[in-house]
């Protein structure tokens, strides 16, 4: 079988360079020449002649196994969908048994640069699945079909604590999926892919509207499903640690629910007065949302993590205006003060921040500022309460807040008081604070301003990448099937104490 050469060009910028020099020409025809003077002298062409075009855009120089093949095929499908869909990469027409390279590169809204890599090996007809086959090795290793996105990493060189966050939720995330010869570790912006193909991670589908929202002092953003309506819906709540963004919400209103996520730690008013809002402002954000004719008014749940979800259980047990089919609270605490605002709350964690303190990589653990857990009643809120289903959402390896142990009191609260069956809890090994939405790079530690303080301290939110990153993709899973039970289900809803 007799070896020859082919090449695809990508003509953008490289047309001018080529067909306007003897180079060019020289080049281009080596393609055919090359049964005549051989795969060395060829070599030595492109070696000597390489440096006239160093500005010129990539292309793909392929040597293959016989004439009838095509170039190296990659193909991802889908090449558009959610966030939450998983895709599948399929690698054909290399040579038997090769070792290869799959590379993920993003450049996310901030423009810092995030890149993951598996190490494969093709099968005897040349073929590799990235969603059947065993990363040797990379950002992630064994049978990981979304590895390529979950162990998004930064380059080389970005600097520390960085956490990859959408903030326009109207463009798709950019993921460039790219093939390359051998087991590759870095150098990858300096070598020629085999092939390249750009997927689009959406987190609205078609139809989806986003609506800002300033009524009633409010400073949120609704998103609506597509169609007239009416539809269940869920307020969303960020964690202390999140600058305000939307992409929860978004995904929620593509599976059907009308989701308003809430700017409450530096809406408008605060950065207008310095004040932080008051008990009122998240009662209104009920009210909007249960009164817009586009959702049904009896069928509203509560979303949350973090710093909101410690909201959403004291709103559950004590605001009469707030009543809730359900509540879903990720990495939450009931340890707090059972009266007073969202600023008393702060007051309360900063009063305690000496028994915050650093690991050996002089990062900031939290968790400690509210341990032990105490029996007295007058230091948590009053679980008994609680008149609604509630999911709980645990990282065991939470290193910024207490959250396993919360769940135990809590549980074993609501066991005292006879109502444990509106309980669930979902707990997670090896998995820590920042739980996102499926396929999210994990964050084990980033920068974390405090609130009323503005101090930026690197922080170790915990858990382990493989572990962490199967877990949010079981905790979405489990928290939509959560929701629609409650939201979507005729039944009866519950009225408060």
């Amino acid at each position: 079988m007799k070896l020859w050469m082919s090449m695809c060009y990508d003509f953008t910028g490289l047309h001018e360079c080529l067909a306007t020099s003897w180079f060019g020409l020289v080049f281009i025809g080596l393609g055919g020449f090359y049964d005549v003077i051989g795969l060395e002298t060829v070599n030595l062409i492109w070696q000597h002649w390489t440096p006239c075009c160093v500005q010129c855009t990539p292309f793909i120089l392929q040597v293959r196994m016989d004439r009838k093949q095509d170039c190296v095929k990659l193909s991802v499908q889908p090449s558009r969908g959610l966030m939450d869909e998983k895709f599948i990469v399929l690698v054909q027409n290399v040579p038997p048994c090769c070792a290869l390279t799959v590379r993920a590169f993003n450049q996310c809204d901030k423009g810092n640069k995030w890149e993951a890599y598996g190490h494969y090996t093709a099968d005897a007809t040349g073929t590799m699945n990235v969603a059947e086959d065993f990363s040797l090795g990379g950002t992630y290793s064994g049978i990981e079909p979304m590895g390529l996105l979950w162990s998004l990493r930064p380059v080389q060189g970005s600097k520390l604590g960085q956490r990859l966050v959408k903030k326009n939720t109207q463009t798709p995330m950019e993921v460039t999926i790219s093939v390359y010869q051998g087991h590759q570790t870095e150098g990858f912006m300096n070598q020629v892919p085999l092939a390249c193909a750009v997927v689009e991670r959406w987190y609205t589908t078609p139809g989806v509207r986003r609506i800002p929202i300033t009524e009633e002092g409010l400073d949120a953003v609704l998103f609506l499903p597509p169609g007239p309506g009416r539809f269940p819906g869920v307020l969303d709540l960020w964690g202390a640690g999140t600058i305000f963004v939307e992409y929860r919400s978004a995904m929620l209103a593509s599976h059907g629910f009308a989701s308003l996520t809430l700017n409450y730690l530096k809406p408008k008013v605060t950065l207008e007065t310095g004040k932080m809002v008051d008990n009122e402002y998240f009662e209104r954000a009920y009210t909007f949302l249960q009164k817009h004719p586009a959702v049904l008014s009896d069928r509203i749940a509560m979303l949350g993590n973090c710093f909101g979800s410690n909201l959403i259980v004291k709103m559950a047990c004590y605001f009469e205006v707030v009543k809730l089919r359900c509540a879903v609270c990720i990495n939450a605490t009931h340890v707090q003060p059972v009266g007073g605002t969202l600023e008393d709350t702060v007051n309360h964690l900063q009063d305690r921040r000496s028994k915050a303190y650093l690991n050996e990589e002089e990062q900031v653990i939290w968790r400690g500022l509210l341990l032990p857990i105490m029996t007295d009643p007058s230091t948590k809120l009053d679980m008994g309460r609680l008149q609604c289903p509630l999911l709980l959402v645990v990282g065991e390896d939470d290193q910024n807040m207490p959250s396993y142990e919360s769940a135990m009191d809590m549980q074993k609260m609501m066991e005292q008081a006879g109502n444990s069956h509106l309980l669930t809890v979902l707990s997670y090994p090896n998995t820590g604070h920042v739980i996102e939405p499926p396929y999210m790079p994990h964050t084990r530690a980033s920068g974390f301003r405090v609130p009323k303080t503005n101090e930026i301290y690197m922080t170790l939110w915990g858990g382990e990448t493989v572990a962490h990153c199967h877990a949010q993709e079981d905790a979405w899973k489990n928290i939509l099937a959560f929701l629609r039970e409650h939201l979507f289900t005729d039944r009866k809803i519950v009225s408060h104490l």
